[in-house]
């Protein structure tokens, strides 16, 4: 059977048939990225809104599937899908349908106040969608309005459940010393709790997930953070079957690290969180059975155990959650989610973890309905092209072809990981920032993470006959470089 190497040009066959037939059949650069439209545009932006990260300038009207447009007509094929939080293509008509919709239209005009004045079909709007794919064990849904924002709620949800567990019972009232104190910022009412996570990991930018967020220096500087405790994140060696003895240690080095801050921090911990797959601290992996020890430590100690699925979830990895992957048979106590959501919010089962009175997990919107709707058509779209078992066949063939590349070309795709993970894939390369601005000029959008990583986060239709465009480009820049 030939390599991609060997084939013409990418087109589709009638095993491969496309999901978007009317995108463009490969990627065209007609000047160099950003181009002077594009230029000219972020310029004019940067006038009135911080546009000092802005890759390029996008028409989204011409945008399709899995192909980004600029401004100045160079058409990309999209691998990194904006901040892999772009799901089943750019126009995809489902969404479009379900954007048109009346109910809509009415969510749009009218957004409602959804802890005052919820929306007399908000229950079904939650039941048909992001109830539908909730994670095993999980039947209740916060709703919020990004990744961040579900972290917060998280564990602002953690610590309400924590103090109800050490006053007895759930309709506990509150002293006058703690009403009193907690205007103050002070214990006993705002009590000397805290939120362990792991030394690379990302939970986003606001006060309380910037606490927790230990990805780069750049993110946290000059904002006051909380004194919460840090644990290290196994450091696996690849290819992982060549190092079974030294990672399996490497993981109970850290698991016995995790509990020694469980029983030791001078802030008692109340929950721990963590990424399936470290994504914006280098795409750094674990066994499942790490995250098996680390929920059975959280459970022995009565700390709540918080997976951000924000970048892993929603099919990316061949499952439609990251953590379906572990096996677990006691479930994660919340799931965070957001980006190919394109909503955001955190799923839990037990009822304990719902505050005991209103105002507690409050703000004016609590979400959005406009969100949640669009969600549902995602659903709908991701069952209808069986989008899951699509990104796991992808994943496999993209990882073994990579794998090819790596025994090519020594030294250009090293640390390979993400085998059995779908198409969420990483490798990398000493050179990674030049590697990334030669994908652009061949018409590939790609992104990085840690110090040297180059990440895939295709979208959910992203299908063999792309693969194969990438492979082919990925085999130019290792001869480039």
């Amino acid at each position: 059977m030939p390599t991609f190497i060997e084939k013409q040009p990418a087109k589709a066959t009638k095993d491969d048939a496309p999901f978007f037939p009317d995108e463009p059949q490969e990627p065209t650069v007609v000047t160099a990225i950003p181009g002077p439209k594009s230029k000219e545009a972020v310029r004019r932006l940067d006038k009135v809104f911080d546009a000092s990260a802005a890759a390029f300038s996008v028409d989204y009207h011409k945008s399709h599937g899995n192909y980004i447009v600029d401004v100045d007509g160079n058409v990309l094929l999209d691998v990194y899908a904006q901040i892999a939080s772009i799901p089943v293509g750019y126009n995809n008509p489902t969404l479009l349908k379900a954007a048109t919709s009346p109910a809509m239209a009415s969510s749009l005009i009218n957004r409602p106040a959804l802890g005052n004045f919820p929306q007399k079909d908000w229950a079904t709007i939650l039941e048909t969608g992001l109830l539908k794919v909730a994670p095993k064990g999980m039947n209740q849904v916060f709703t919020a309005l990004s990744g961040a924002d579900a972290n917060e709620l998280a564990y602002k949800a953690a610590f309400i459940w924590k103090r109800q567990q050490e006053r007895g019972r759930r309709d506990a009232d509150f002293t006058q010393e703690e009403l009193e104190s907690t205007m103050l910022n002070q214990e006993p009412g705002s009590p000397n709790l805290s939120i362990m996570s792991f030394k690379a990991a990302f939970h986003g930018r606001l006060f309380g997930s910037l606490s927790t967020t230990r990805s780069k220096p750049i993110h946290k500087l000059d904002i006051p953070a909380f004194d919460w405790p840090q644990c290290p994140f196994p450091a696996i060696k690849y290819p992982p079957e060549d190092h079974i003895e030294e990672n399996q240690r490497e993981e109970k080095r850290c698991l016995e690290e995790a509990e020694h801050i469980i029983k030791n921090y001078p802030s008692k911990v109340a929950a721990v969180i963590v990424e399936p797959i470290q994504s914006e601290g280098g795409d750094n992996h674990a066994s499942p059975a790490f995250f098996q020890g680390l929920r059975e430590i959280t459970r022995r100690h009565q700390v709540l155990l918080i997976v951000d699925e924000v970048q892993t979830g929603i099919g990316a990895t061949g499952r439609f959650w990251a953590h379906e992957h572990w096996n677990l048979s006691d479930p994660p106590d919340m799931v965070t989610f957001s980006k190919k959501a394109q909503t955001g919010g955190f799923y839990f089962g037990n009822p304990e973890i719902r505050p005991n009175k209103p105002y507690r997990l409050f703000n004016t919107w609590m979400g959005d309905p406009v969100r949640a709707i669009l969600f549902g058509a995602i659903v709908d779209e991701i069952e209808r092209l069986d989008l899951v078992r699509n990104t796991a066949e992808v994943g496999d063939y993209l990882y073994g072809e990579i794998e090819k590349l790596g025994d090519k070309y020594p030294g250009k795709f090293t640390n390979l990981r993400g085998k059995g993970q779908g198409t969420f894939i990483a490798f990398d390369n000493p050179r990674r920032d030049e590697f990334l601005a030669l994908a652009k000029t061949h018409g590939i959008n790609l992104g990085g993470c840690g110090a040297s990583a180059v990440r895939l986060r295709p979208m959910l239709i992203f299908q063999k006959h792309h693969a194969d465009i990438l492979l082919g480009v990925l085999d130019k820049i290792a001869r480039e470089l």
